[in-house]
């Protein structure tokens, strides 16, 4: 039964990111070359979520393979993982044009696009690289600074995760003191995706014609 449904989490995040591919839902589908949809494990308990493509990523269609991809496949390999036993997706699925910050309503537009995909994917821990992923997922307008390596539960996709904040890998190739800072992020990782995370409370709905709640002294 277990490998009947890894099959079609599968076949289903395939055949939405081919829904996807022609999504025009804002500007940004007038410039790019394609939509990058996310890539790896379908069934991994693991996470990444960036910001947006860049040139190489628009060319190839896959989420970071320019030098951020390169640094953070050697901070996965530090921990003893690899990109393919991770997923990765990012905030927008189109290449901003110059590789400008996402704009409010390119978020809006794609992050439906997003949620799809953690619904599917249903990890344990979802690590945010950046402010704009961070701030997406946690519902904060917290900046990255203030909250990496600060892993907070969140209801994502229906179900409990861990949320956990960490700086973007292209900051370590401007900053390279920041290198240290992402080792240590990473380090933690193995850690929270073992971690039991609980499910998300019940909501209670009361049946048609019931006293209101606080009328009962339920709150």
């Amino acid at each position: 039964m277990a490998a009947v449904t890894e099959l079609t989490r599968a076949d289903e995040l395939r055949a939405f990111g081919e829904m996807v591919a022609g999504c025009t839902k804002c500007a940004l589908a007038g410039g790019r070359t394609q939509v990058v949809f996310g890539a790896g494990d379908p069934n991994s308990d693991l996470m990444f979520v960036g910001e947006a493509p860049g040139f190489h990523e628009d060319k190839q269609g896959v989420p970071f393979v320019g030098a951020a991809g390169k640094l953070l496949e050697q901070l996965l390999a530090g921990i003893g993982l690899s990109r393919e036993e991770v997923y990765i997706a990012n905030v927008l699925m189109c290449r901003p044009p110059g590789n400008r910050d996402p704009l409010p309503e390119e978020i809006q537009a794609c992050e439906s696009h997003l949620w799809r995909q953690i619904e599917l994917i249903d990890p344990r821990v979802v690590a945010t690289l950046g402010n704009f992923a961070t701030k997406l997922l946690s519902g904060r307008p917290t900046g990255i600074t203030r909250v990496h390596g600060q892993e907070q539960e969140v209801t994502l996709g229906g179900r409990r995760v861990l949320l956990y904040p960490i700086y973007h890998p292209a900051a370590a190739l401007y900053t390279p003191r920041m290198l240290e800072v992402l080792k240590s992020d990473f380090a933690r990782l193995p850690e929270l995706m073992g971690r039991e995370v609980p499910p998300p409370e019940p909501v209670y709905v009361a049946p048609i014609g019931a006293e209101p709640a606080v009328q009962l002294g339920l709150f």
